[in-house]
């Protein structure tokens, strides 16, 4: 059904591989490993003008949540009127609240696709998307873009003696289909992919303290107004909502639902929090940066048009209205 993510996703990481694979060898768990890293940086890459257009985007949003609140007081009555005024401030602000989805339905399908093409390596057993292959069977059956040989060469690479479609909850009837492994135990798999889930779920919410303190920031800076009106407590409730959500129930999420994720996938979230935190930070240097310099062209603009210190101010009324004290 997912044909269209899969494959394009398959092919990338193939490509990838050929190269770490000539560098390292094509059965070196860090080729394998640092494919799916490069995955990670490609997909990033082509995101960081939607992302940076994303931030802004979210900035002009809260600078004009006054305005958003008087609309909203003045049409009440009016839904239509409504949202004719709120699609004109949008325009006047440059700015669109579809902006904030892009990166989000980009990488979703990203990481279901490559959640997908990783465990379809191993399908033995009876687990998440296990045909119930025979180990010999499985070894030479190719998965989308990898022939049966990078299969094989997948099923035998690993990371500190743990395959990189192992996952924390896998079936133990389906650990026989990688031969190139010895002793793989569940023990095993826990010790790699459970540092690596706690490392994910803390730069998730390290990303998300980031994002909201500088919006606390600001707001104490008086760059962005607190809510006012009758729906302002009700705004407010919703915003501390959805920060708390950010800060702690997306990191306890990766810690619950961390059983199912394979090593291969949890390089790519590991990685893919890590390049959020330092393109975050460097983001928000460049946006403060930008406003420090509007900020200062605003006071010159002010100061170039105030009046000189001890310039005699005209009278521009006739002697007849000087007369009346008009």
């Amino acid at each position: 059904m997912l044909n269209f993510i899969y494959w394009p996703i398959s092919w990338v990481l193939w490509a990838y591989h050929k190269l770490f694979g000539a560098i390292l060898s094509p059965d070196s768990g860090m080729a394998w490993a640092l494919s799916i890293i490069m995955l990670t940086v490609t997909i990033r890459a082509l995101l960081i003008k939607p992302m940076v257009n994303q931030m802004r985007s979210m900035r002009r949003m809260q600078e004009m949540q006054p305005r958003m609140q008087e609309i909203r007081a003045k049409y009440k009555n009016d839904q239509q009127k409504m949202a004719e005024e709120t699609q004109k401030l949008y325009k006047e602000m440059g700015t669109n609240p579809l902006a904030s989805c892009l990166v989000p339905l980009v990488q979703m399908p990203v990481f279901i696709g490559l959640f997908h093409v990783l465990r379809s390596f191993n399908r033995t057993g009876n687990g998440p998307d296990a045909l119930g292959l025979s180990v010999e069977e499985n070894r030479n059956i190719a998965n989308y873009a990898f022939s049966p040989e990078d299969v094989r060469s997948f099923l035998d690479a690993n990371i500190f003696g743990v395959p990189l479609s192992a996952y924390m909850s896998m079936p133990e009837d389906a650990f026989a289909a990688f031969t190139g492994v010895e002793d793989l135990t569940r023990t095993k798999i826990i010790a790699v992919c459970l540092p690596m889930v706690i490392l994910s779920a803390l730069f998730t919410h390290l990303n998300a303290r980031m994002s909201i303190q500088r919006q606390q920031a600001r707001r104490a800076a008086g760059k962005v107004n607190k809510p006012q009106g009758e729906n302002a407590q009700m705004m407010d409730q919703q915003m501390q909502m959805m920060n708390k959500m950010m800060l702690w129930f997306l990191p306890a999420m990766i810690l619950f639902t961390g059983f199912v994720w394979h090593v291969g996938l949890l390089f790519y979230s590991l990685s893919n929090n890590i390049w959020t935190f330092f393109q975050t930070r460097v983001v928000y240097a460049k946006m403060d940066k930008e406003e420090e310099e509007e900020e200062a062209a605003k006071r010159e603009a002010k100061r170039a048009s105030a009046p000189a210190v001890g310039a005699r101010k005209v009278d521009k009324r006739t002697k007849k209205q000087r007369k009346q004290g008009k």
